[in-house]
C-alpha cells in the first residue's frame, strides 16, 4: 500500500481539508497520514475562525513522517501565512519528495479568507516551483495570473502562465464555468480536457480537496498526470452525485459512495 500525506488545515465538520483528504486517500487504497497547517472553525453554513499552528510544530510533524515512513504523495492544501509557506517549502527542499500536489486554498465557499493577502507572493514564488501539478479553481487561478477568466481559451492562457511560475503540471478546474464542469490540464506541451455534466447539487463542500487528493493517491499508484486527473475526476463527479445533505448548509461529498455499494451498506447508512 502506497503511503499519503497530506499538509492542510483542519474542517471541524469533516468535509474538507485534512478530514476529507484522509477520506480520499483511504476511499482509493492508500495510507493517509497528515501535518495540520491550522485548526478552522466552520461547519456547512460556513467557517468562523482559524487559529495558524505554529511553523516549527508543521516542520517537526513533516520531518516526523519522513524520518520515519515512505511518501509515495504530498498534496498541499491550505496554507494561510508566509512563516508556514516558508517552512512547508524548507521540508521540501530538504526530503524533496515525489508527486507533489498543491491545493492554492484561498476562499472558502462562504467567503472567508483562507490566506493572509501577503502570503499569496510568497506561495507563487516559493512554494508552486515545488508542484507537480497545481489544482487552481478559477477564482484562485485568476488571483495567481491577476487575468480575468471565463472560457476555455483563457483557461489555457492561465494554465501557461501558471506554468512559467514553476509547476510541473496545471490543471485549471473549471467548476465555475457556466456550462459544463470542463477543467483543463496542461503539461507544458499539450492541453487536454476532462469534461462532465454538471451535477445540480449545492453540496459541493470539500470538492477542491477531494479533487487533489485523490489525484495525489492516483499518482502514488503509479498512473501518469493525465490517467490520474482522469480517475480523480470520475471519483469526485461520483461523490458529488451523492453528495450529503448534513447540517443547514453546503454539505459535503461522499467520499466512500462507491466503497459503500459494493459492500452493499447504502440502504444502512441512509437509515443511520
Amino acid at each position: 500500500m502506497k503511503h499519503c500525506l497530506t499538509i492542510a488545515g483542519s474542517d471541524t465538520c469533516g468535509g474538507a481539508g485534512i478530514q476529507a483528504d484522509l477520506k480520499t486517500f483511504s476511499a482509493l487504497g492508500t495510507y493517509g497520514m497528515s501535518v495540520i497547517t491550522a485548526v478552522t472553525v466552520q461547519n456547512t453554513q460556513g467557517v468562523f475562525g482559524c487559529q495558524d499552528i505554529d511553523p516549527e510544530i508543521v516542520k517537526g510533524q513533516i520531518d516526523a513522517i519522513f524520518t520515519d515512513i515512505p511518501v509515495a504523495a504530498v498534496k498541499i492544501g491550505m496554507v494561510s501565512r508566509i512563516e508556514t509557506i516558508c517552512a512547508i517549502a524548507e521540508k521540501l527542499e530538504q526530503y524533496h519528495p515525489q508527486n507533489v500536489v498543491i491545493d492554492p486554498v484561498m476562499i472558502s465557499k462562504s467567503g472567508f479568507d483562507l490566506m493572509q493577502p501577503d502570503a499569496k507572493e510568497t506561495l507563487i514564488k516559493t512554494l508552486l516551483p515545488y508542484a507537480f501539478v497545481v489544482t487552481p479553481n478559477l477564482p484562485e487561478a485568476q488571483a495567481i495570473t491577476g487575468d480575468k477568466i471565463e472560457n476555455l481559451a483563457e483557461m489555457e492562457q492561465a494554465a501557461r502562465k501558471i506554468y512559467e511560475m514553476g509547476p510541473k503540471n496545471v490543471l485549471i478546474k473549471g467548476g465555475h464555468l457556466e456550462h459544463d464542469a470542463t477543467d483543463l490540464l496542461f503539461d507544458g506541451q499539450k492541453v487536454t480536457l476532462f469534461h462532465s455534466d454538471r451535477i445540480e447539487t449545492k453540496h459541493t463542500h470539500g470538492t477542491g480537496c477531494t479533487l487533489s487528493s485523490a489525484i495525489a493517491a492516483n499518482l502514488a499508484k503509479g498512473m501518469s498526470v493525465e490517467e490520474a486527473v482522469r480517475q480523480a475526476k470520475a471519483y469526485i463527479t461520483v461523490a458529488i452525485a451523492h453528495s450529503l445533505a448534513i447540517g443547514h448548509g453546503v454539505g459535503p461529498t461522499h467520499h466512500f459512495y462507491s466503497l459503500y455499494e459494493k459492500a452493499g451498506m447504502l440502504e444502512e447508512t441512509e437509515r443511520g
